[in-house]
Order: structure tokens, then sequence, then C-alpha cells
């Protein structure tokens, strides 16, 4: 099957987002979405941008455009801020709820921009942001860094090209799941429990900690799960971590 992605570049024209020393976020938006355009271009998806330049839309404008293009995804391309420089870092995925294939493929992305040394701060709900709630196909906002982290954007600099395949390859590893065959992806496993309340406690325990861990209900059970990792190795380390901190886990691949 052929996929129509809508690629948006966040902010534009007069308004720069987030600014950081002389570096302005939308031009960090619109070359990611350009690079990560591109690759999935080269692997056969049709790819529409809501800006090539640097020019401003609403939000509204953005999603109306997104739903008259009768795209099958939206993902949206941001860089996150923090109010004091340096206090934050790590990259995390915002959708509408954390449903279907949109919440799967915010979870490979979140985990593939963690292999390349990014802190994952996961994924998030966010109902309230327009191109979220009005578009009318799945539809994700990636935060990839803090913009006035210095980490960050030597991470975001440095292994450019590596953050866009990252993200390219687990987009197209997640549409693959919806066609021939499922990529694996690791997760370390630190609970399965039949009352969501007690799966509640240790996921907010884990939060606390720094540790992305998030929910899966199977069955009548509700499993609470770290990462989301391509490589063994990584998922490896992540429990070993884990197992630091006094939790009994298992890595497992759903």
């Amino acid at each position: 099957m052929a996929y129509k992605i809508v690629l948006d570049a966040g902010h534009g024209g007069e308004d720069p987002g987030a600014v950081y020393k002389e570096r302005k976020e939308k031009d960090d938006n619109l070359k990611l979405a350009l690079a990560v355009g591109k690759l999935l271009e080269e692997n056969g998806v049709d790819v529409v941008y809501t800006r090539t330049t640097d020019v401003y839309q609403t939000p509204f404008e953005k999603a109306r455009f997104a739903n008259e293009a009768g795209a099958d995804y939206f993902i949206s391309f941001h860089r996150n801020s923090g109010e004091e420089p340096g206090k934050y870092n790590g990259v995390e995925v915002l959708v509408y709820d954390k449903k279907g294939i949109k919440y799967q493929m915010a979870e490979n992305i979140v985990g593939a921009l963690g292999e390349l040394g990014f802190k994952e701060l996961g994924v998030k709900e966010r109902p309230g942001l327009v191109v979220l709630r009005r578009t009318k196909m799945p539809a994700l906002l990636i935060e990839t860094g803090f913009i006035n982290s210095e980490k960050d954007n030597q991470l975001f600099d440095e292994k450019f090209h590596e953050v866009a395949r990252s993200i390219a390859d687990a987009i197209l590893g997640t549409l693959d799941e919806e066609t021939v065959e499922t990529p694996l992806y690791y997760r370390v496993q630190t609970g399965a429990f039949r009352k969501r309340e007690n799966a509640d406690r240790m996921l907010y325990q884990l939060t606390d900690q720094g540790f992305p861990a998030f929910i899966l209900k199977e069955n009548d059970l509700y499993k609470v799960q770290t990462g989301a990792y391509l490589q063994l190795g990584n998922a490896v380390n992540m429990e070993q971590r884990l197992r630091d901190e006094g939790y009994s886990t298992v890595i497992v691949t759903k």
C-alpha cells in the first residue's frame, strides 16, 4: 500500500518558535522535515509538506491542509525549550491519545532517537493541540530535543543525518506493521497487573525516576513496560538500570 504523509515543519515566517542565542526553532524544524521527507520519498512514500520555505501558517491551516490532502498520517516537527537554558534535555512525541497506530509510531520514534543518545522523555497526550485535535488522520508532534540544551543541540547537529534516518526508519517500520512484516522492538517489562491502580502506581514511580515507561493493556492485564529498542543490547542496558533500582524485569518483544 502506498502511503501519503504530511510533514509539517513547525512555526515559520514571523513565528520563529523557540529561540536560543542565534538559533531559531523554525529553521531546525524545516531542515529536519525536509531530510526525513527525502528518505521517506526514497522508500515509496508520497510526502506532502505544509511548508518548504520560511512562511507562516496557523495550526488550523496546517490541519485543514492535511485533511484536504487526504493524508494517511500527519507528522509535525518541533524542538522543545525549557525555562532555564541547560536545565532540561531529551526527546518526546506528543499525540492526541495513547491509542492505535499513532501511539506505536510515537513510541518507535522515541526509542529510535534514544538509541542515538537523546534522553527518552516518552510519549505524552496533548489533546488540546490543534494539529493533533483537528487532523482527521493519525497525527504526531515530535519534540527533537531542547533547543536551549547544548547537549541536545550537539546531538542534533553532529548526528543530524542519523536523527533523520532514525525517524524515517521508525515511521517506515511502523507502516510495515500494517502490511507485511512487523519490526522487532525490545522492551523491558517491570510488572503485569490485573488492577489498573497497581500498574499506575508502578508507572508513576518509574516516570518519577526518569524512566520512559508506559502501560500496555493486553487481555486482562495491565503491563508496565519501558523503552522500545531495535537493538537487544540497548534493552539489556535498560534492564540493568532498572534492576539496579530494585525492579524485577523481563525483556519482551510486545
